[in-house]
């Protein structure tokens, strides 16, 4: 090996032990920094930004936020809209969280399974993670019912108000889950929605015992979902999976000889492939 080579490989080495370990951040890019900082406030808040909201969140000049913005724009990480006022992420930012979220192990695993529940009970099928207060969908099948889910791969709910949701939190501690929720409401989607964490305690404690969930209206009016938490090895919740639809889309004798027991077998056999064991 050349010994510049060599020199090179210990440097870069050094490099990442000092960085791993936070004690170095002379290799940071202040720009790069700046932009993620600003990319991150975006997502943060569902409501569009101004450029004022933007300066006033990360402390920054405001000409830095413009040229940050018109850069992000460019790219297509942000979009802006018509008017040049207010911003919001853009599809580039959901097509590399999706890129992520496909090399995954249970989205890789749940796929096939995802795809063959829609086939099998006519209702459109998905499977969620939770990111933060949020669950964001990640696989999305269409079922054969002339009602289908509206729901698509990149969308996001409320945690605390969703079947799927509610299983995901159910892996938090309780002390996890007051830091959580500290200071932030727990809006509601629907009459059914726990508008306190008490109430939250409660719904989780209940799907928990049963092993799922059946809600009738509890993201939308009018609609049912049937939901069932996904494990990894060790017991975690890594994943929700539920069949949404309205109504009608459902055959009302079958709920839970039917569809509830698809349902929780497909979730199962998502989790036996993850090396799940009861």
């Amino acid at each position: 090996m050349l010994p510049h080579v060599a020199l090179g490989r210990i440097a870069w080495s050094a490099m990442v032990r000092k960085n791993t370990t936070g004690t170095d951040n002379r290799y940071d890019v202040p720009g790069l920094n700046r932009g993620l900082d600003l990319l991150e406030s975006l997502s943060e808040d569902r409501m569009p930004a101004t450029v004022a909201d933007l300066t006033r969140r990360l402390a920054l000049p405001r000409s830095s936020v413009f040229r940050l913005l018109r850069t992000l724009v460019d790219k297509g990480y942000v979009q802006m809209d018509p008017s040049g006022k207010t911003f919001v992420l853009g599809p580039r930012v959901l097509r590399l969280g999706y890129q992520f979220l496909a090399s995954r192990d249970v989205v890789q695993a749940a796929r096939d399974d995802v795809e063959a529940l829609a086939r099998d009970t006519g209702i459109s099928a998905h499977l969620v993670v939770r990111d933060g207060r949020d669950i964001v969908y990640v696989l999305h099948a269409l079922g054969s019912s002339t009602f289908v889910s509206n729901l698509g791969v990149g969308d996001r709910l409320p945690a605390h108000a969703t079947p799927t949701g509610q299983f995901l939190l159910s892996g938090l501690t309780e002390a996890e889950l007051a830091r959580l929720y500290r200071g932030a409401r727990l809006d509601a989607t629907s009459p059914q929605t726990p508008k306190s964490l008490a109430a939250l305690r409660k719904v989780r404690a209940a799907g928990l015992a049963t092993g799922y969930i059946v809600s009738f209206g509890a993201v939308h009016k009018g609609g049912m979902t049937i939901a069932a938490p996904v494990r990894a090895a060790g017991g975690a919740i890594v994943a929700g999976l539920d069949i949404s639809g309205p109504d009608d889309a459902f055959d009302s004798k079958q709920i839970h000889a039917r569809y509830k027991d698809a349902v929780v077998a497909t979730a199962a056999g998502i989790s036996a492939q993850l090396g799940y064991v009861p």
